[in-house]
């Protein structure tokens, strides 16, 4: 009976060092995503600058040819 017991004792110390382990390694996953999610947001906002610049400078052109053509273009 006292060896069943120690057999659990050891069972379950093992299932515990096998949990442990595995929430580190996600802990550490999830830091890993959260760093990536930041630098995917940082480059979509700097995507989206140069976009509205390009955007902005196009406008610009447009208006730019639109009004140096002939009036009786």
């Amino acid at each position: 009976m006292a060896s069943d017991i120690s057999a659990q004792l050891i069972d379950l110390q093992s299932q515990f060092a096998f949990q442990e382990d595995l929430l580190g390694a996600l802990n550490e996953r999830v830091i890993a995503q959260d760093r990536e999610l930041l630098e995917m947001r940082r480059a979509i906002a700097q995507l989206s600058e140069q976009l509205r610049q390009q955007n902005t400078d196009a406008e610009g052109a447009a208006q730019t040819i639109e009004s140096d053509r002939p009036p009786h273009y």
